[in-house]
């Protein structure tokens, strides 16, 4: 009789844990992470797993380069159930592919209209959003305070003012602008700022988006500002890389920088300090366009072949939650994107997550993420020559706009 009883006991503790493996379900979660990030996300995904015990995520990372090949692949062979990817036109071509869920449930199930305002446009496809974000960075203009004392200028608010700042600092032996476009990518992100304050992000995502021509009187307006201060820009940009460039504004050679603020680390590692280096929105052109602001943005999605839709769905609420995204940011060092989430006490992330947060006209993501990749660089050639041959414009935008009816056809 025990020997039946500690049998059936026995059965039934098999039965139950049976029933226990049968209910542990798995998310399978492509990205490619580095070190640092890749640690930050292990964490939050061990949270979610604390919260959701019956729920197994199994990360896949992948270096940078591979991944962008895989991705391709696995989204229409072995898809997994959550992929990381990028906001905009970027992920424009998987949502057009049907490659891309759309997870607007989850928007409006969470209020991430709201919470996640800032980043909705880059997230919106035909009235429908096909991810979610978790981090970003703000561009604008790091600035010397010390060379704008010396000179005696007020940081400006509008761009007429900063073309007449520029006038003073070149009369005094200083650039106004630095830049090194030796890689190129520099010089697209003060054409972003140019054409976001000129013309605003619809027509600057239309633009990236193969829609306008090139030739078109708009981007004429925006190389016509950009004219205003090509003098004095840094004269050998094209020969130097950017962290040369952010050398010139350490040392008080240069006033001011359009860059990422990946670059303040440079800048202090260089001897500066929140009392010597500052950062401004970029200024005003148009007052009647929208502020836009340019913030490389990344994202998760949930591939259109998924086998545990329902989960992931649960997932990407979690990323999206203040609390969350709060603590991933600050193991990433980035800024969160729900507007409920804190940041620490560095003035420049304070001052990334106020100008982030507040925007109202949307957020671009960068030239080279919001053209496809042969549209990209050669635009910034584009770029690149027109700084240091300005007299060049119609041809440059001649071969920007032939190269627009070859690739987007």
């Amino acid at each position: 009789m025990l020997h039946l009883r500690t049998g059936a006991y026995a059965a039934l503790a098999v039965l139950l844990g049976t029933t226990a493996m049968a209910q542990q379900r798995t998310l399978n979660y492509y990205a490619d992470f580095d070190p640092a990030p890749l640690a930050a996300f292990e964490a939050a995904i061990a949270d979610f797993e604390a919260a959701n015990p019956d729920i197994d995520v199994v990360l896949q990372n992948f270096d940078h380069e591979g991944y962008k090949t895989a991705i391709r692949n696995f989204l229409t062979t072995d898809a997994p159930d959550l992929a990381n990817w990028y906001a905009g036109n970027r992920m424009a071509p998987f949502v057009a592919a049907g490659q891309f869920m759309d997870v607007s449930d989850v928007w409006a199930d969470n209020g991430l209209d709201q919470s996640l305002g800032s980043a909705l446009a880059s997230m919106t496809i035909d009235g429908k959003q096909w991810g979610v974000p978790y981090t970003y960075y703000q561009w604008g203009i790091y600035y010397n305070k010390d060379v704008y004392a010396q000179v005696g200028v007020e940081v400006p608010a509008t761009w007429d003012a900063f073309v007449a700042n520029c006038e003073k600092f070149s009369a005094a032996g200083i650039d106004c602008l630095t830049t090194g476009t030796s890689a190129l990518w520099p010089g697209a992100g003060i054409f972003d700022y140019l054409n976001l304050r000129t013309n605003g992000y619809e027509h600057h995502m239309k633009l990236t988006g193969g829609e306008i021509p090139w030739t078109d009187d708009s981007v004429r307006a925006t190389f016509a500002e950009w004219a205003k201060v090509q003098p004095h820009i840094t004269e050998n940009h094209a020969a130097i890389d950017w962290q040369d460039a952010a050398t010139l504004l350490v040392q008080g050679k240069a006033a001011n920088y359009v860059m990422g603020n990946f670059a303040v680390a440079v800048f202090k590692e260089g001897g500066m300090t929140d009392e010597t280096l500052g950062f401004m929105p970029f200024p005003t052109i148009n007052p009647d366009v929208a502020r836009a602001e340019e913030a490389p943005t990344d994202t998760i999605h949930i591939p259109a072949g998924a086998k545990n839709v329902e989960d992931a769905k649960k997932f990407l609420a979690f990323i999206a939650q203040a609390d969350t995204q709060t603590k991933l940011n600050m193991a990433l060092g980035q800024l969160p994107i729900n507007a409920g989430s804190t940041v620490g006490d560095d003035p420049f992330i304070k001052a990334g997550f106020e100008l982030l947060s507040t925007t109202p006209g949307g957020i671009a993501q960068f030239f080279d993420r919001d053209a496809p990749a042969e549209m990209a660089k050669i635009g910034m050639e584009g770029f690149q020559q027109f700084m240091v041959q300005p007299d060049q414009l119609d041809a440059i935008l001649e071969r920007l706009e032939a190269a627009r009816s070859r690739i987007y056809k």
